[in-house]
């Protein structure tokens, strides 16, 4: 590469951060157009559910064994090849003329975006092994995830009205193709620096196997009942999987997943502390746009606008604000300042009214949601990855886009069946905005037990080593 190695870092981070846009704003994007979706394609409810569901099924699953063979193949390789998949996957979705053609490509979908996801924050950590630059980075990453989510809540009604639902879909060609192209051009060529042992092929199957029927169990809870036979069956398999693949783990002479590492404290609490902030945030985001559409009589577009304020809030905390923040008074202050104003707002929305609706008055706590969340966002992925080490970069971050998604998926499953499981429907979403606040509140007691500041692992490898394409 001609460019200087700082420009060439920051170059390389701009391309991760490119591929990370494109797989949020098909999540927000693709949830505007179901209604269109199902009416085109007639699909009932059960298959609308699946069009979600097969892409999170897959994308959920396979994050730990993708960010594993990031460290094992190469980081690089693995994202594009992730990259390639989801924007190849993309088209036939936007191609597809059945339900079933349609599912099937978004389960692809969810494969080339597990890929993608899993390896990219360890690629940062590669690039910036400085904690003040590395900082700055993930503010970056912070950045892209809500612009990515305020983009597609608006672009999805844009183009679902204006030209049909699959251009949702046929928007992720430009954006995939220059993320692919740039990446052959910029990103550095990484060390396969844990290779010598090969991969753990069962290790592999039943952690992969254990995730997805989890993450199936949890997005069929809410609307199959949390003690159906189709609920607890695939529950049961998947904890006796995981429990498997622990032991597994602990016996195995190269384990895909090193016991060692979860034993960490700050990688532990961190990911705990993750699962119940993503699950509070998620839930809200959710259940503040069925409040806006059913309650409030808000289109999808106006519900898009509505949410609007808060994810620039995010988006301008975690760029201007989050790493400054980190770096004057470390990331375990920095995340117990985005909690508390995150229980804060959280716990405000209980009072949103059925009727008298005032748009300034009653969504005004959405800004304090959207600086805590730009806050402890930025400040749980430092403390994620704060004991990454070249050897194990993509697996931490396997780990860290995994509880995300459980959380996620437990969050939106459980707020969801709370809301509406009252007979009143505004009692249930002040209800559910309650417990969310009550998760938030313990996710910051758990994380007073977080150092107060986090050194590097020990680079026992040596960081990546930029490589001339």
């Amino acid at each position: 590469m001609s460019e200087n190695p700082s420009r060439a870092r920051w170059l390389a981070l701009a391309v991760v951060c490119a591929g990370m846009l494109m797989v949020i704003l098909d999540g927000s994007i693709t949830t505007v157009a179901l209604p269109a979706i199902q009416d085109d394609l007639h699909i009932g409810r059960a298959g609308l559910a699946w069009v979600v569901d097969a892409y999170v099924i897959a994308f959920g699953g396979l994050l730990l064994l993708a960010g594993r063979l990031g460290d094992l193949l190469g980081r690089r390789r693995i994202y594009l090849a992730g990259i390639a998949a989801f924007t190849a996957a993309s088209v036939l979705c936007g191609l597809a003329a059945t339900p079933a053609m349609l599912i099937g490509a978004r389960f692809v979908q969810g494969i080339g975006g597990a890929m993608a996801s899993a390896v990219g924050l360890g690629m940062v950590v590669g690039l910036f092994p400085e904690p003040a630059d590395r900082a700055k980075a993930f503010g970056a990453v912070g950045f892209t995830g809500s612009a990515g989510a305020s983009l597609g809540q608006v672009l999805g009604g844009v183009l679902t009205e204006g030209l049909g639902w699959h251009w949702i879909f046929f928007i992720n060609l430009p954006i995939g193709a220059a993320a692919l192209l740039a990446g052959l051009r910029l990103l550095p060529r990484d060390r396969a620096v844990a290779a010598k042992g090969g991969v753990d092929v069962p290790g592999a199957g039943l952690v992969t196997g254990g995730l997805m029927l989890g993450v199936y169990a949890i997005v069929e809870g809410g609307p199959h009942g949390w003690t159906s036979a189709g609920t607890l069956g695939p529950a049961a398999a998947a904890l006796v999987l995981l429990a498997a693949f622990v032991l597994r783990q602990a016996r195995a002479a190269t384990p895909l997943l090193p016991l060692r590492i979860l034993a960490r404290r700050t990688t532990a609490v961190a990911n705990l502390t993750q699962i119940l902030l993503v699950g509070a945030m998620f839930g809200f985001q959710v259940l503040l746009a069925l409040y806006l559409q059913n309650v409030q009589h808000y289109g999808a577009l106006g519900t898009g606008l509505a949410m609007l304020p808060a994810a620039l809030t995010i988006g301008v905390v975690s760029l201007l604000l989050a790493a400054r923040a980190i770096g004057r008074f470390g990331e375990r202050r920095t995340l117990l300042l985005g909690l508390a104003l995150l229980t804060v707002g959280l716990g405000l929305l209980v009072r949103l009214p059925a009727g008298g609706f005032d748009y300034a008055a009653d969504l005004l706590p959405t800004l304090l949601l959207g600086g805590g969340f730009g806050f402890a966002a930025t400040a749980l992925t430092a403390l994620g990855m704060a004991d990454a080490r070249p050897a194990d970069a993509g697996l931490l971050s396997g780990v860290l886009n995994t509880t995300q998604q459980v959380g996620a998926a437990l969050g939106v499953a459980v707020l969801t069946a709370l809301a509406g499981g009252s007979g009143d429907a505004v009692g249930g979403f002040r209800l559910a905005f309650g417990v969310g606040a009550t998760l938030l509140l313990a996710a910051f007691l758990l994380a007073t037990a977080l150092p107060a500041r986090t050194a590097p692992a020990p680079a026992d490898a040596g960081p990546p080593v930029l490589v001339a394409n």
